[in-house]
């Protein structure tokens, strides 16, 4: 079983204690976010996880757990979006510099091959035209040359949730493009492609729309069992998630987090808004076995990677 964590909130960031705790009790409950009387005990037993996948803007709250994560015979890797947007999109993202420091830090101590750039999702904007983003890409991918050997990149969709922060920066005079086409992003991918070889990075598209392969853009697998083979020497199931979008290559896992919980704040999130997120954290307990609330599950019920209930 390969467990997610998450792509519903930055479980590094805000939830490491809990995460870890989950990890020593060898289990966590994941709630049915449609449902809250669905609730799944999920093994977080080593024998029963094959890989977690981590997702953040800010590991720096796991690092120092690391020594136990691989002494308790855990594999990892990390997908970490590294973009230095302005605050008007990513409010309370650590500052550029802090993250480049960290990105590198952690791949000193795990690995290049076990740390994953994403600079994701790509907003065209007028405070974030095509020429920001050929000149933070170009700076970002020589700051991680040897730090990094893949680079993931997706152009923006507008969610709900963002359409509704989108609109909310037109009344303050910031414009989002919002319809994406070939034409318009077009000299911006050669631009990627080009710079990331230069550095040694291979790039990859996530769960694109957009026909990018002409332009030199493979479409990729974030949670990849070619990439897992490669890195690990193991073999996981390459059965595509059917839980996820239909442009999504992502094979079968487990997301142990939760929506709405997020407080990075980004305008162009899919997973939560800022207010709700707060909100949730006086909700929030360190030893309860589920991210939010206090939900748990029977052993009957639990998620070992033999069964996957249709949950989500």
């Amino acid at each position: 079983m390969i467990i997610s964590a998450s792509r519903r909130t930055d479980i590094l960031a805000f939830y490491a204690e809990w995460f870890m705790n989950r990890i020593r009790a060898g289990y966590c409950a994941a709630v049915n976010p449609f449902n809250r009387r669905q609730v799944a005990r999920v093994s977080l037993r080593p024998e029963d996880v094959d890989v977690i996948v981590f997702w953040t803007k800010n590991p720096e709250p796991l690092i120092k757990h690391l020594i136990e994560l691989d002494n308790r015979g855990f594999r990892y890797y990390f997908q970490y979006t590294l973009t230095g947007y302005p605050k008007a999109l990513e409010p309370h993202v650590p500052e550029l510099k802090k993250g480049l420091n960290t990105f590198k830090r952690l791949a000193d101590i795990i690995g290049p091959e076990k740390v994953i750039w994403r600079y994701d999702p790509i907003v065209i904007s007028s405070i974030t035209d095509s020429d920001y983003h050929k000149k933070r890409i170009g700076f970002i991918a020589g700051e991680l040359e040897g730090f990094t050997h893949r680079l993931v990149v997706s152009m923006v969709d507008e969610y709900r949730k963002a359409k509704i922060n989108f609109d909310r920066l037109e009344k303050r005079g910031i414009h989002v493009v919002r319809e994406k086409t070939q034409e318009l992003v077009c000299d911006l991918i050669k631009f990627i492609v080009d710079r990331a070889k230069q550095a040694n990075i291979e790039a990859f598209s996530c769960a694109e729309v957009l026909h990018l392969k002409p332009l030199g853009l493979m479409p990729g697998k974030c949670i990849d069992d070619s990439y897992i083979k490669r890195v690990f020497g193991i073999d996981v199931t390459p059965e595509k998630d059917k839980y996820q979008r239909a442009e999504c290559g992502c094979v079968r896992s487990k997301d142990i987090g939760a929506y709405d919980t997020c407080l990075h704040g980004c305008l162009y999130c899919y997973a939560g808004t800022l207010s709700a997120a707060q909100k949730n954290q006086s909700n929030h307990f360190p030893d309860s076995p589920s991210i939010i609330g206090r939900y748990d599950a029977e052993p009957k019920d639990e998620v070992n990677g033999t069964e996957q209930p249709a949950l989500f």
